[in-house]
């Protein structure tokens, strides 16, 4: 006989009929002549029920139904008599497909501290908490695929190992299949790369965004979603070594039509979770976070609010407010600044636009002023910024020369300036941290926390 999940079996009407179910033993309580078993098989928060007539089983084969076991039962699908939940198995037969030594297994029935799970992770998926953030990640991820697919957008694979930095920050893992205790020199001394794999120094990519571009300008718009990395030794609660970005690229889009796409994107993921994973979130709002569906609903019922970096300031220093950090003119907006606005000042998620140039990235569109470029983040209540992106610069001359003035290597981005060489268009995208959106629609504290194995400054385990 075919097995069900145990969340279409939760749904199934009370008829009597007979099915099998497999899973993890939660707990098992009882007394001299019933047991029950709570089973999950992952497919959702909800355990079903198992009822076991003590007199029908063999002793022994109950001992070894503990927390952890993992079981086959088949039974007879029929009304609950308990309280919260509407059926469960009356079982006919158990066969156990793995033990689990009480004495050993580390998920006894007891509260367990996030930071001792991250020391476990290749079981905390078995757990409340993060059986429900991993779907919600699944149902992003899909849900993410499907926006862009409905817009006609195309999915572009951008390379992982890249000989450029998209950022200019340098903060890049090292790619080679050089011997690190013999390594070939040049007559000058320096690390001879010729050598090496690639015929060329190598890293992993901090981002998709340069290809991304050169998809946009032949195919219209497109978007990558894979993983990056940024080799900075940063132990926050938001930040990761490893992680996965979302960047569509759109040309013909100027910072108006980015900044719409970026709202209507962000919208739709929310709308998304709050209809699909309802009782997930349900579950994070009661456990961990009591404001979070507040919040998703907060962000879905307010139109968002464009405003000038300089008129952000303004507000910000006029506020009253002590900072712990300065936010003069010129300055990088931190979490507490980004947050006030949003939160306190206008009560509804904000759109910063038109940053220093000086503070961003080379390839953003200029301004007239000579000063700012046409950027743009994404701020929301509790995370600040959710998304960053900008209006390219489409200028051959002027992109070039910001490259000269930066000090970047011009020989390594050839391929990159060509494209404003031979029919440049305006073009836009942003970028959009996936475990940052996780962040906000989960209602979890610490990036570690929503990606299955995070990777972390002297942390690679699993």
């Amino acid at each position: 006989m075919k097995s069900l999940r145990i969340a279409e079996l939760l749904q199934s009407p009370a008829t009597d009929a007979e099915v099998v179910v497999k899973g993890w033993v939660r707990t098992k309580r009882g007394n001299k002549n019933v047991a029950f078993i709570a089973l999950n098989d992952g497919s959702c928060v909800a355990n079903m029920q198992v009822v076991v007539d003590l007199a029908k089983f063999d002793e022994e084969l109950l001992r070894k139904v503990t927390t952890g076991a993992c079981l086959r039962v088949d039974g007879r699908l029929v009304a609950s008599c308990g309280a919260g939940q509407g059926v469960e198995v009356q079982a006919e037969k158990i066969e156990i497909y793995g033990t689990a030594d009480p004495e050993t297994y580390p998920l006894q029935k007891k509260g367990h501290s996030l930071e001792f799970l991250r020391d476990i992770a290749y079981l905390r998926p078995r757990t409340n908490t993060f059986g429900a953030i991993f779907r919600i990640r699944h149902a992003m991820a899909y849900a993410i695929h499907k926006y862009f697919n409905d817009k006609g957008f195309y999915y572009l694979h951008t390379p992982l190992i890249t000989a450029s930095d998209c950022e200019g920050a340098g903060a890049m893992f090292q790619v080679t299949t050089l011997d690190l205790n013999n390594l070939p020199k040049t007559e000058e001394g320096a690390v001879d790369y010729s050598q090496d794999f690639f015929g060329r120094p190598c890293s992993l990519t901090v981002s998709g965004q340069l290809e991304g571009e050169l998809g946009a300008l032949s195919l219209g718009q497109i978007y990558t979603f894979g993983p990056t990395f940024r080799a900075e030794n940063s132990n926050t609660p938001r930040h990761l070594s490893e992680f996965w970005m979302i960047e569509p690229e759109m040309a013909f889009y100027e910072l108006e039509d980015n900044m719409e796409l970026a709202e209507d994107f962000l919208k739709y993921l929310i709308r998304y979770a709050l209809e699909n994973c309802r009782e997930d979130l349900e579950f994070m709002n009661k456990m961990w976070d009591n404001g979070l569906i507040e919040r998703l609903n907060f962000v879905l019922n307010h139109e968002f609010k464009r405003l000038d970096y300089t008129e952000g300031v303004e507000i910000l220093k006029a506020s009253g407010r002590k900072f712990e950090f300065p936010c003069d003119w010129g300055c990088d907006l931190q979490s507490e600044h980004e947050r006030y606005l949003v939160e306190e000042h206008f009560k509804r998620p904000v759109i910063l636009i038109n940053y220093p140039k000086q503070i961003k990235a080379f390839y953003m569109k200029q301004n007239e002023d000579g000063k700012t470029v046409r950027a743009m983040d994404v701020l929301f209540p509790k995370i600040g910024e959710i998304i960053g992106g900008s209006e390219r610069e489409a200028d051959y001359e002027k992109l070039s020369a910001r490259v000269h003035e930066l000090g970047m290597n011009e020989k390594e981005l050839w391929w990159y300036l060509d494209t404003r060489r031979w029919g440049s268009a305006p073009h836009s995208g942003f970028g959009l941290g996936f475990e940052r959106l996780l962040l906000f629609v989960t209602g979890m504290g610490n990036i570690r926390d929503v990606i299955p194995f995070p990777r972390t400054p002297k942390n690679a385990e699993f």
